[in-house]
């Protein structure tokens, strides 16, 4: 076991290179508000955070990442543009890995920039490329902001977007509506005779729950409007599944998404974006040619990536979760930002699995 005092330090020599590279150094509370990682995620939040009930400040999480806290502080009082760096502990439940730890330190480095976002990213992703060399890692990279446009541009209702969109970091459930809005998923029967019965609630017995009548009526509705609706086409299904098997070097899997652009025009734009990127990355030394990406990248990690992705792992050790990982969180940002906005992308390093691949542990 590496001891503690090292960790600590290689996390503050680690945040010193990102001082150097000019970022300022915040801190952040270890206790976060619960509301405010609810109202971004959900009550599944819960299932990977530690809760405590304070008297007075309410229901309060031990902090699952720093992400969200140096936002909102950005959007309260930051200049443009911004770089900062922090470092300590984040608290995750492992309950599905025994073996992996649910206190960490992390240290971390984000841009607030409102100007040329390829650049940002590169600058990212070459800085933490640069530190973590020695170690060997493999890097990957991918850009959820390819599959949220893809979405977005289909052609069925906007209730239908909105939930793929909010289920894009969930892959089983992503793919189970796209089968049912696709019209290839039967339709189970307790709904089918829910939604053909003539009055559902006239023998639903007392009301249970905090729901009231006129609210389940129109939830009711709503499944009708769903149900009416023209199912998303083969060839927009085929073509979101052409996305997410690209997996390829950089330089190809931007030809092969390309090509899907020609049928699906709404991801141009984005495609475009991994475009400049690889230029930007090309001229920070990086090897687009060899770079690896993943359409499906980070689609399992934290809701607030929007965009680029990427992470470094040690391919010998496929126990350890990633060294280092990051990525662009544009929307998260206006969604702390109470009507402002600011592009912003970060990543973060875990001093622990530094010093353990060092030590060859």
């Amino acid at each position: 076991m590496i001891p503690r005092a090292a960790i600590t330090a290689e996390a503050a020599r680690l945040r010193g290179l990102f001082e150097q590279a000019g970022a300022a150094p915040v801190e952040t509370a270890i206790l976060q508000p619960a509301a405010t990682l609810l109202d971004l995620y959900g009550e599944d939040i819960r299932a990977r955070t530690y809760t405590a009930t304070d008297a007075l400040r309410g229901e309060q999480m031990l902090r699952p990442d720093f992400t969200v806290p140096v936002v909102q502080m950005h959007m309260e009082n930051g200049a443009e543009p911004a770089r900062y760096t922090y470092s300590g502990e984040v608290f995750r439940r492992q309950d599905d890995d025994a073996e992996r730890a649910n206190e960490y330190i992390q240290v971390g480095y984000e841009v607030f920039q409102r100007t040329d976002p390829a650049q940002a990213d590169a600058e990212v992703f070459a800085l933490m490329h640069r530190i973590l060399a020695p170690l060997g890692l493999r890097a990957a990279t991918g850009d959820i902001g390819i599959l949220t446009a893809a979405v977005a541009g289909l052609r069925t209702t906007e209730r239908r977007k909105a939930a793929l969109l909010r289920h894009i970091w969930r892959p089983r459930r992503f793919r189970a509506l796209i089968e049912r809005f696709a019209g290839r998923a039967p339709v189970p029967p307790s709904r089918a005779a829910l939604l053909d019965a003539a009055d559902p609630m006239a023998d639903a017995g007392p009301l249970i729950g905090l729901r009231s009548r006129a609210e389940i009526a129109a939830r009711i509705e709503v499944l009708r409007e769903d149900a009416a609706a023209p199912p998303i086409s083969e060839t927009e299904v085929d073509l979101i599944d052409a996305i997410l098997d690209v997996r390829e070097t950089s330089v190809h899997a931007l030809g092969r998404l390309r090509d899907i652009a020609v049928d699906m025009p709404a991801i141009l734009r984005a495609v475009d974006l991994l475009g400049d990127r690889l230029d930007a990355l090309a001229g920070r030394g990086i090897d687009a040619e060899s770079l690896p990406f993943e359409a499906a990248y980070g689609r399992t990690q934290m809701e607030y990536y929007d965009g680029f992705v990427f992470g470094f792992t040690a391919e010998a050790r496929p126990d350890l979760p990633p060294v280092a990982s990051g990525g662009r969180y544009d929307a998260l940002t206006r969604r702390l930002g109470q009507g402002r906005e600011i592009p912003a992308v970060g990543g973060v390093i875990r001093p622990g699995l530094v010093l353990k691949l060092e030590a060859g542990t």
